[in-house]
């Protein structure tokens, strides 16, 4: 697809996409995994919350009151859609359609189908979409560096969080699968579109900040919606207070700035990190125990994101 034809393209040549390699292991890889290592202490934190609390309800309410935060302490996110050419306004509503999008969809499916199923349906098709979607936004073919390493990443992944239940004979509910599907293109869309955003030379906090107000105001309505008592207890406004500041706010601050220099299908995968340390922290901290097939899962993951890191990428459309 010709670039000067999609949206999604850069549109200035200098701005052709995330700089190669020499920007560095700290100018993109360092920053999205310090965002994945803040996600991962999500499951954890949620632990702590009031019993009865809902799950929907708590990353929902990390989601609206992280994203106002990011809003408000954002730069420039404010007159970001009066700096924005007509052509990406759209995108900053499609944008922040996707980040609400996800939770709407991603705990719906952890209902259905459990925390493990969902999590590797989720975050195992990110990157692929990912890649699609950049492919076809005239950003380059992924290549056979970034398919390897993805593919690594996604099966280490898949071993590591389904490695406990693998014996266990359960059917799957296909609708619970097509939700954590729709979560893990949602997370591949904002990635896309914030990525691109960033790269033409709009600021990565007024980008992450527009977008994350926006899907906070869109996902109001769902906190409301069910009972928030949990909410006005000490455990359950520190755990939210946590989830806002550390899992939103400062997490997806960091993803901004990595995406300055890193394609959004790299990043993606990259955060795939993230179940890595949900599983330490829940071997470490909460006493679980993983099972061999776990940790030989874990290992194919670090390979897949050593592949993916060193170098990022090794010219221009690398992903």
């Amino acid at each position: 697809m010709p670039n000067r034809t999609s949206p999604l393209a850069p549109g200035r040549p200098e701005a052709a996409g995330p700089r190669p390699s020499r920007a560095g292991f700290l100018g993109g890889p360092a920053p999205i995994l310090t965002s994945a290592v803040l996600w991962g202490t999500t499951g954890t934190a949620a632990s702590l919350a009031p019993a009865g609390a809902p799950a929907a309800a708590i990353g929902c309410a990390g989601l609206v009151l992280g994203g106002l935060l990011l809003f408000l302490t954002s730069r420039g996110a404010r007159s970001l859609p009066a700096a924005c050419t007509r052509a990406e306004r759209p995108l900053l509503v499609l944008g922040a359609l996707a980040v609400a999008g996800y939770p709407v969809t991603f705990y719906p499916a952890v209902a259905r189908t459990g925390v493990a199923v969902a999590t590797v349906i989720a975050l195992g098709s990110a990157p692929v979409f990912a890649g699609l979607l950049s492919w076809l936004a005239g950003q380059g073919r992924p290549t056979a560096r970034w398919t390897a390493a993805t593919a690594a990443a996604v099966l280490g992944c898949t071993l590591l969080v389904l490695g406990p239940g693998l014996t266990a004979a359960t059917p799957m509910d296909l609708t619970g699968v097509a939700l954590a599907a729709c979560a893990g293109l949602s997370y591949a869309a904002y990635s896309l579109i914030g990525g691109t955003l960033i790269t033409r030379g709009h600021s990565s906090d007024a980008v992450m900040g527009m977008l994350f107000g926006a899907a906070a105001l869109l996902a109001a309505p769902l906190v409301l919606s069910v009972d928030t008592h949990w909410l006005t207890t000490g455990r359950g406004t520190a755990v939210a207070g946590y989830l806002a500041l550390f899992t939103v706010c400062l997490a997806y601050r960091f993803f901004g700035y990595g995406l300055r220099r890193t394609p959004a299908s790299s990043a993606t995968s990259l955060t795939l990190a993230e179940p890595a340390v949900a599983a330490v922290l829940g071997v470490t901290v909460l006493g679980e125990r993983l099972p061999a097939v776990s940790w030989c899962g874990l290992a194919v993951l670090a390979l897949g994101l050593v592949l993916l890191t060193f170098p990022v990428g090794a010219g221009r459309g690398e992903r």
